[in-house]
């Protein structure tokens, strides 16, 4: 059996008559990993997943899941995977048992129902109708229908979008405990501290290609250092003086400021101080954080996640 639980290779969706969704990318999930796939709006990665899901023919490419293919293996594969996806539309007059018990009827093994409405923690909403679940409460249920089957693979595409501080953590604790389990789970997210806190491995995707591919804090340490030094300050500025100010390992514009990526924090901030007050200029803000992956596909694209 493959280590890989998914593989694609020049991966390629073409709309007519002009529009290139995923432009030859390429990709390797290994068994047991939570593996993260990051991006902007319209960067390719939904069309991806869809691929991978099986909802969306690819124009190009190979595919692989779980060592079989669509073309050939699709009853198979359907049965030892699970999809959430962005948005999930389920019969408004059913209650949350009677859609939980619906949804494990279409797998030939899987959990009980108790058992899976008590990991979303639905269990006092069991016997209400979907139509009167709030927004949060109808994504736990579209998990609860993704884990229903017992999936060797877990997609899960945009999971914790809408919900509250302890729902998302409770979803995380069911990634948690499928990967303890030696399952896989494929997770996009715009949310940068829970794919930090989630995965394994994380790609970023920009274009239909991946950019950047590592575990969370390799990224972070390769692309932009450890800490971020952000400020905002009239025009006098020079670019070549702030890249030349002790531990500063890369600067670029962020707004009406500079953000300076830095490795020695104690160092960067009393000489950039120093030198705006040799300058005469006066700082109207400054800011400092850790970086995250935020600032890596910033770094990488000179655009936020959400742009």
């Amino acid at each position: 059996m493959s280590d890989l639980a998914i593989r694609c290779r020049g991966l390629v969706k073409r709309y007519p008559p002009d529009v290139t969704a995923v432009d030859g990318l390429d990709l390797e999930v290994r068994r047991g990993e939570c593996f993260g796939l990051l991006g902007p709006n319209g960067a390719g990665k939904t069309t991806t997943v869809e691929i991978l899901e099986g909802l969306l023919a690819p124009t190009g490419g190979e595919v692989e899941i779980l060592g079989a293919r669509w073309d050939r293996d699709a009853a198979d594969l359907r049965a030892r995977i699970g999809i959430t996806l962005q948005e999930t539309h389920l019969p408004e007059r059913l209650t949350v048992e009677e859609i939980v018990r619906l949804f494990r009827s279409f797998y030939p093994r899987g959990r009980g129902e108790d058992e899976v409405i008590g990991l979303v923690s639905l269990g006092e909403k069991r016997r209400a109708r979907y139509d009167r679940l709030s927004g949060g409460q109808k994504q736990r249920l579209a998990v609860a229908c993704a884990l229903v089957g017992e999936p060797e693979l877990l997609f899960l595409d945009e999971p914790t979008t809408g919900l509250d501080p302890q729902s998302r953590r409770q979803l995380w604790d069911v990634v948690d405990d499928l990967r303890r389990q030696g399952r896989t789970v494929l997770l996009t997210t715009h949310y940068m501290d829970e794919a930090e806190r989630l995965c394994d491995r994380v790609a970023i995707v920009d274009r239909g290609r991946v950019i950047a591919l590592g575990t969370p804090r390799e990224l972070i340490h390769r692309v932009v250092g450890q800490e971020v030094v952000e400020f905002e300050a009239p025009d006098g500025v020079l670019e070549a003086e702030l890249r030349a100010l002790p531990g500063v390992e890369a600067v670029r514009r962020a707004g009406a400021g500079w953000a300076l990526t830095v490795d020695r924090l104690h160092l960067a901030i009393p000489a950039l101080l120093a030198r705006l007050e040799a300058r005469g200029v006066a700082l109207s803000a400054l800011s400092t954080h850790r970086a995250t992956l935020e600032d890596v596909f910033v770094s990488l694209t000179g655009r936020r996640l959400r742009d």
